[in-house]
């Protein structure tokens, strides 16, 4: 649970310095306060809003007024968090979404005004290193064998970064996830036969095309809101609880079991799964086919997919820390 704004936020420690990261991708709008000393992370306020903002986008190439309206609004509400929290670094990334639009400078200028500085539009290689960054951070003690894939699968983007101790090996974003691909492919409810096989021969010739040594990795750590909440219902947990989900291990079968009903269910059946949040009711399935399809094709030392509460956000705000 994420910190209410009312609510004062400590002094931080001696040493330590605030930051304020915040992650806004093609489905939700993240953000994390943290303290940053010696190279480690004290998480102060972690919050997520569904604003969808790349609502659309794929077709129009332009983001819709209703979905600015939405991002301006969570901005609103974080921005709040940061002052109060005196973070004295802030860093606001912005990705697969804002990367090619028509209407970037109204974007730029209502971040600019609530926050104070520019979204920073990071390439999918830089994304997908502070991922990797943020995911790996704390696997030493889970024993877990590298070297390591992570995935961040998003709503219009999916980073794939493979490394070890020693830090990454290569990296690239492909242009799928799950906003993208519902839209090109799922339109039904629920969704076709013929559309669940257009949407698997797409995620599989993007995966077909990437550039990354998938052969390599022994295991896959997956991160963000759509690996998270497809573990919330393979767990079937009542509450999303991000101290379950951190950390688990989803096995292979448990795995396909929830993408097949994922991708096979109504609207209506999923909204009444409690670990979904509303915003993501319409494109998990998608997403977890993009796992589902990435998972069959590697070859892995333990039959499971390790999950991450810690991504792109805790690479920013480490950084920024070290900044």
């Amino acid at each position: 649970m994420g910190r209410s704004p009312e609510v004062d936020f400590p002094a931080p420690e001696a040493g330590a310095v605030r930051v304020a990261a915040v992650d806004c991708g093609t489905n939700s709008l993240r953000l994390l306060i943290a303290d940053v000393a010696d190279g480690k992370l004290t998480e102060l306020d972690r919050r997520m809003i569904v604003v969808r903002l790349g609502q659309g986008v794929d077709s129009t190439g332009a983001f819709a007024p209703e979905a600015l309206e939405r991002a301006f609004a969570a901005s609103d509400e974080y921005a709040a968090l940061v002052r109060r929290a005196g973070a004295e670094r802030i860093r606001f990334v912005a990705t697969s979404a804002a990367r090619d639009v028509s209407n970037r400078d109204e974007f730029f200028t209502g971040i600019r005004e609530r926050f104070g500085v520019d979204p920073d539009i990071i390439s999918g290689d830089e994304e997908a290193a502070l991922s990797f960054q943020g995911a790996t951070a704390g696997l030493a003690d889970l024993e877990v064998p590298g070297p390591y894939l992570v995935a961040d699968i998003g709503g219009g983007s999916t980073e794939l970064v493979l490394g070890d101790e020693t830090g990454v090996i290569a990296a690239q974003s492909l242009d799928m996830g799950s906003v993208r691909m519902t839209e090109r492919h799922l339109g039904s409810d629920p969704a076709t036969i013929p559309e669940m096989s257009a949407a698997t021969k797409d995620v599989d010739d993007l995966l077909d095309s990437t550039d990354v040594p998938l052969d390599q990795a022994r295991t896959l750590i997956g991160v963000a809101g759509t690996v998270t909440t497809v573990a919330a219902v393979a767990l079937k947990l009542t509450e999303y609880d991000p101290a379950v989900i951190h950390h688990a291990r989803i096995h292979g079968a448990l795995l396909l079991d929830t993408t097949s009903w994922l991708m096979g269910s109504t609207r209506v059946q999923r909204t009444v799964e409690p670990a979904i949040h509303p915003g993501r009711v319409d494109v998990i399935g998608a997403g977890a086919l993009i796992l589902q399809r990435l998972y069959d094709r590697l070859t892995l030392t333990r039959d499971e997919v390790v999950v991450s509460e810690h991504d792109i956000l805790d690479g920013v705000a480490l950084a920024l820390g070290r900044a």
